[in-house]
């Protein structure tokens, strides 16, 4: 009879990964039970000794503990690393539900070929592991009239798809929004497309290409206006995410336009609607390939330094803005 106290979950959805991890909070009866014996850590930042004692101490009052354990691909890194953290698994007491998050840019493809993904495959009895993937934006609507269900609502499938216009490849932003229009229409019935107009934001995807069209221009000034105001309207990491995902875009549009494609082959490449592809079609004409690949790598230092504390992420933006700019 299996065992399993050991989740790896991996993937670049962070959204459905956080939600996923918040239902282990149901092992605990009350929150005084939850809080003794939770912990989250990071493994970037968290010692030997501190993890070993959040593992190997017993449950207090009730009959699991909780470690959730951030980035461990992060540290653990080689073979040599690898080796060294798969040993500490095989040392995790039943006692402890350990619950690793490994947020990457992986491809589908890529997922079962991941260490950690390997090594729980070799053991079943005691580990299990999921993947989470952002749903592309063809799926997006889809993925929305399943939310709304979730949330015990209904919408209506136009609407559905313009509000994947508006919010893109955000299951965050998506979720807000259907929570904000189902109060909107109190539960009374489905949400329709004069819902959404009416009260749903306005698509960021219009000011995060003017943001991508002065950055291009190097037209410093009208960058830092246009990012002030999107901090203003949106929480940093969810501006973060959009300006990730611009950029993945236009990496996308630019390997198919250093190949000989044409706006038809970007659209088809890039899996959006074709108003947005043509944009990216036309922006990634300003940038080289390595411009690009160095913008994107600068992107994902960025999140990292965010995530350890190192820099706040508006911080973070602001300067961006400004070195690419100047």
């Amino acid at each position: 009879m299996s065992d399993q106290h050991i989740y790896i979950f991996i993937g670049n959805d962070e959204f459905a990964i956080r939600k996923r991890v918040t239902k282990f909070d149901a092992i605990f009866t009350d929150p005084t039970s939850a809080e003794m014996n939770t912990s989250h850590l990071d493994a970037r930042t968290v010692n030997e000794k501190e993890l070993n004692n959040a593992i190997g101490a017993m449950p207090f009052l009730a009959s699991k503990r909780l470690v959730v354990l951030d980035a461990p691909s992060k540290k653990y890194t080689g073979l040599e690393g690898h080796k060294k953290f798969s040993a500490f698994l095989e040392t995790i007491p039943p006692s402890t539900l350990l619950v690793l998050v490994d947020i990457d840019e992986l491809k589908e493809r890529e997922i079962p070929n991941h260490w950690l993904v390997k090594w729980a495959a070799k053991h079943p009895e005691s580990a299990k592991s999921e993947s989470f993937l952002l749903p592309r934006q063809k799926d997006m609507p889809g993925w929305i009239i399943s939310e709304t269900k979730r949330q015990s609502g209904q919408i209506e499938p136009q609407a559905a798809a313009r509000l994947a216009e508006m919010v893109g490849e955000d299951p965050r932003q998506a979720a807000q929004e259907i929570t904000k229009l189902l109060t909107y229409v109190d539960f009374a019935h489905a949400i329709g497309i004069e819902d959404v107009e009416a009260v749903s934001v306005t698509s960021a995807g219009t000011d995060i290409f003017d943001l991508v069209d002065a950055i291009g221009t190097q037209n410093g000034r009208q960058a830092q206006k246009l990012l002030r105001r999107l901090l203003g309207e949106r929480e940093p990491f969810e501006l973060f995410a959009l300006v990730i995902r611009q950029f993945r875009l236009l990496i996308m549009a630019r390997e198919v336009l250093d190949a000989g494609g044409t706006l038809s082959d970007v659209v088809s490449a890039l899996g959006q609607h074709p108003f947005v592809a043509e944009k990216v079609f036309n922006q990634a004409k300003r940038f080289s390939m390595k411009s690009l690949r160095g913008i994107y790598q600068h992107l994902l230092v960025m999140d990292e330094a965010a995530k350890t504390g190192q820099m706040t992420l508006d911080l973070a933006l602001e300067a961006f803005v400004v070195e690419l700019t100047r």
